[in-house]
This record gives C-alpha cells, structure tokens and sequence, in this order.
C-alpha cells in the first residue's frame, strides 16, 4: 500500500497537468479520422457567392454543422453568429427559403407535430421572458420556420430546437435591425 504524504501529494498535484498534456500531444499524433471534430468552435469561413448568384437584398447561411448563421448585407458588411440547430435531422430543413416577415415580441404557437409529441404544450405563449422565440424573429417562407432569439442561453451551440435557428437576444436584435424582408437564405 503507498503512504501518500504531504510531500508525494504536492508532486502529483503539480505533474497533473503535464500529463494531461502530454497525453493530448500523443492523441494528436494519431491520424484523425472525418467523424472527429478536433476544433473548438467549427466555425468555417463561408462566401456568400458559394451560396447566392447575387447579393440582393441580403444574404444568410445558416451552417447547421458548425452551429453558425452568416450574414452579408447589401452594403457587403458581414456578421457571424452561433446559432443553436434543430435537434435531429428530421427536423433540419435544408435548402433556400427566404425573410418573409419580421416581428419584434413574437407570440409562440406550438406546431401540430410539436403538440402531437408533446400535448401538455400550452396553445400560445405571448411575449415575454417565457417565450421560446425570444425578443424578436424572422420568418421564413418555410411554415413553421424561424430564425429567432431565445432567453435560455443554454441553447446556443446545441442540437436544441425543434426546426428553427435559434440566436442570442442580443444578436437576433443586432441581425434583426440588419435584415430586410427580402433577405435570401440557405441552411446547409
């Protein structure tokens, strides 16, 4: 049986986390294989000529791989913002839609499927801090789909929606005040 002293504890204590450093240096030394996400944050530099034959409006990228919308104006100013993404796949729509309506304080209405999986949904959820479309939301010609803000900050970054591209309060408003009805999108 080892005695752990003061003196042996203090050691381990300081080895820490030179070992875990070492044995991230030795993982990095394997081949990585394309199921393994080694970045931090995915996020990818996307142009919006990859995506659009022309500007108009405005564009937008919703990247629901590395959980981030990308914005370009008319003006060629360009905004970034993590998002968070739709739970599973057979919620993620993907394709080109486009910024039919824009509404500050949205009410919430559950969808059909949404009330199917969950009947003890409420009908509607008016504005406010209980209001998962947070403080404003851009629809999209897509029934049922948003881009949006939400109040739980525990979202962004995550599989957590049911179909929609959930941002920040604060940065739906700044890409709000951004967006003209017009504006293209594309979720990939």
């Amino acid at each position: 049986m080892t005695h752990l002293t003061k003196r042996r504890f203090l050691a381990l204590t300081l080895a820490a986390p030179f070992v875990a450093t070492a044995a991230r240096a030795q993982e990095a030394d394997r081949p990585v294989t394309t199921t393994t996400r080694r970045n931090i944050s995915s996020f990818r530099t996307v142009a919006w000529q990859d995506h659009f034959d022309q500007i108009g409006k405005g564009a937008i990228v919703a990247d629901t791989v590395s959980r981030a919308l990308h914005f370009w104006s008319v003006d060629g100013d360009y905004k970034l913002y993590p998002t968070s993404v739709p739970i599973s796949e057979e919620l993620t729509k993907r394709g080109y839609t486009e910024v039919i309506k824009k509404v500050e304080g949205p009410t919430w209405t559950p969808t059909p499927s949404m009330r199917e999986r969950d009947p003890s949904l409420p009908r509607v959820v008016p504005a406010g801090p209980k209001n998962p479309l947070g403080t404003h939301a851009l629809y999209l010609s897509w029934q049922y789909y948003r881009i949006h803000g939400t109040h739980d900050t525990r979202k962004i970054g995550r599989l957590s929606s049911d179909g929609c591209i959930g941002l920040y309060n604060e940065m739906i408003a700044d890409l709000y005040s951004r967006v003209p009805v017009g504006t293209q999108v594309r979720v990939i």
